[in-house]
């Protein structure tokens, strides 16, 4: 058998300066930081984040690419702004995902798993009860991680990762008009799983996705409603 050349070999470099920008942005996105329809300036970004602008003008180009952000000709960036029917599309993928994720952790379901559930909607009852946002939607992707987890499916579990962040975002606009609502259905969800009855389990959470869905809806339609007839200032950083 041939021997690989050693050539061929690569030793692992650090993380590209724009990739952890990237990721930095992303994240003020995802968790509030940065709203939807925000003006996003190079200069105060670099500052911010204490590098120079060409990382961050190339962190801004790729944030474009994948949907994250627009750059609108001679005005700048701006934080995208989902259409009702871009999170609509994006809400229904994820519900037949976690559907079926839901399915098979009831199959596959620890003593241990199910405990890390239930902690998980401990802290999301606590966090609703104290109106802490962030903790709120943490414990709401972190409980939906751990079923995807459970379900034993790995590639079930990395496609549902991939849609996380995008999720987390929808949901911080719908934490608090769910309310106490989704919370007793996450519990519902639990006592399926450590059931062992994955139709149930299934049941609960194809109702669960589709309510945060219509949720989410509603709220965007609302929230356009109440911007009639305003044009919005542009906000920086």
């Amino acid at each position: 058998m041939p021997e690989i050349p050693t050539d061929t070999r690569r030793i692992n470099r650090p993380v590209p300066l724009r990739e952890s920008v990237y990721n930095a942005i992303l994240e003020m996105i995802v968790g509030g930081e940065l709203q939807a329809g925000q003006h996003l300036v190079e200069n105060e970004l670099a500052m911010s984040l204490g590098v120079s602008r060409q990382p961050v003008r190339e962190a801004l180009q790729w944030l474009n690419t994948d949907g994250w952000i627009d750059l609108r000709p001679g005005l700048g960036a701006y934080v995208h702004s989902p259409t009702p029917a871009e999170a609509d599309q994006l809400l229904v993928v994820r519900g037949l995902l976690e559907t079926e994720s839901a399915r098979f952790a009831a199959e596959h379901a620890t003593a241990d798993g199910v405990e890390e559930l239930r902690e998980w909607c401990r802290r999301g009852t606590q966090a609703l009860e104290a109106d802490d946002v962030a903790t709120l939607v943490a414990a709401n992707a972190e409980l939906h991680a751990a079923i995807a987890r459970l379900s034993g499916n790995t590639v079930l579990s990395e496609l549902v990762s991939q849609v996380d962040r995008r999720v987390r975002w929808y949901y911080r606009s719908v934490a608090r008009h769910r309310g106490a609502q989704s919370w007793r259905e996450h519990a519902e969800l639990i006592d399926a799983i450590a059931d062992g009855d994955g139709d149930r389990a299934a049941a609960v959470m194809r109702r669960h996705t589709d309510l945060t869905r219509q949720t989410y809806l509603e709220h965007s339609v609302e929230d356009d409603a109440d911007s009639a007839g305003r044009e919005p200032a542009p906000q920086a950083l």
